[in-house]
């Protein structure tokens, strides 16, 4: 199959069939053999019964049902594993995104060979706020993980499909998903100006949180991609160099001791200096970073599943 588009949806009932339609339209006239997988990510409105008719009147949509709202980064993981595309699209179902830029990202990654391809929103029809936080959020992401790409957040994008089945999605990370492939080995990441519609259907989802937990969620894909496979690296090294240096104002005030009995001259109790108790403090501290490391470790080999038993119906599966 030549194309799988996956998208995300939260009470989105009022736009899913022109989404639906517009998608089958534009990859029909352009000759692509596609399938589109939508996953109702717990919605509280009729997404589902929506979703539904649509699979009862396009074969190609594939539709899956979430017990519960999970997030966007649990359905887009969700929809990754059902596509069977060499292309996987994202788009997010308020029709914000364009179907039409379809073709030309197909072509971005079949022809030109990248193995990412991100939407760029360069003319926003967001709220001034939305689109200065974005500005700055975006200019964070790419300082912090050298991949030159204008609007990490924007939810067209486009990927070669085994990049897609080789990394994993969970918690709020989808903003970071070229880190993650980059991380994974597939570093030829690129971008094309898409066009913004202005929202037709429904309410944004965007707020203060949202922008707060992204760069709580860099600073977390930060240290996941550099120490997340060897976290005693990060841990063991913090903690010895803790225990060490606590060891040594310890052991300097032993000392110290040891002169001053030997030159019978009245020594001060180590425990009356404070630097005993911050020299106790450190080395507890390195002591228990070291065990963080290893108790990580055990962790990293045994890590279960982390989207399993999402899934509450499939249709069309």
């Amino acid at each position: 199959m030549d194309l799988s588009v996956v998208v995300p949806a939260y009470n989105e009932a009022e736009s899913l069939p022109e989404l639906a339609e517009w998608i089958d339209k534009v990859c029909t006239s352009s000759s692509i053999d596609y399938e589109l997988i939508i996953v109702d990510d717990g919605s509280t409105d009729d997404t589902w019964e929506v979703m539904k008719l649509i699979t009862s009147m396009h074969r190609r949509v594939k539709a899956i049902r979430f017990r519960r709202n999970y997030g966007k980064a649990a359905a887009l993981q969700t929809g990754f594993e059902a596509s069977a595309g060499d292309v996987v699209i994202t788009m997010d179902a308020d029709l914000q995104d364009s179907p039409d830029e379809i073709p030309g990202l197909v072509k971005m990654i079949r022809e030109d060979g990248y193995h990412i391809v991100s939407g760029w929103k360069k003319k926003r029809y967001d709220p001034f706020i939305k689109r200065t936080t974005s500005k700055l959020y975006n200019y964070t992401a790419r300082k912090f993980s050298g991949i030159k790409l204008h609007d990490f957040n924007c939810g067209l994008k486009a990927y070669n499909g085994e990049v897609v089945r080789s990394i994993e999605v969970y918690g709020e990370m989808h903003r970071y998903i070229p880190m993650l492939a980059k991380e994974a080995g597939f570093k030829k990441i690129g971008e094309k100006v898409v066009q913004h519609r202005p929202r037709k259907y429904g309410v944004t989802k965007y707020g203060f949180d949202r922008f707060l937990k992204g760069y709580l969620d860099m600073l977390t894909i930060s240290f996941i991609t550099r120490f997340g496979k060897s976290p005693m690296h990060f841990f063991g090294t913090l903690g010895t160099l803790m225990f060490l240096t606590g060891f040594v104002m310890a052991a300097y005030l032993g000392i110290r001791k040891l002169v001053f009995v030997h030159h019978d001259l009245r020594a001060p109790l180590v425990t009356d200096s404070p630097y005993f108790y911050i020299a106790l403090a450190v080395m507890i501290i390195g002591s228990f970073l070291f065990l963080t490391g290893f108790v990580a470790e055990l962790v990293n080999r045994r890590s279960p599943d982390r989207n399993e038993y999402l899934i509450r119906e499939r249709l069309n599966s």
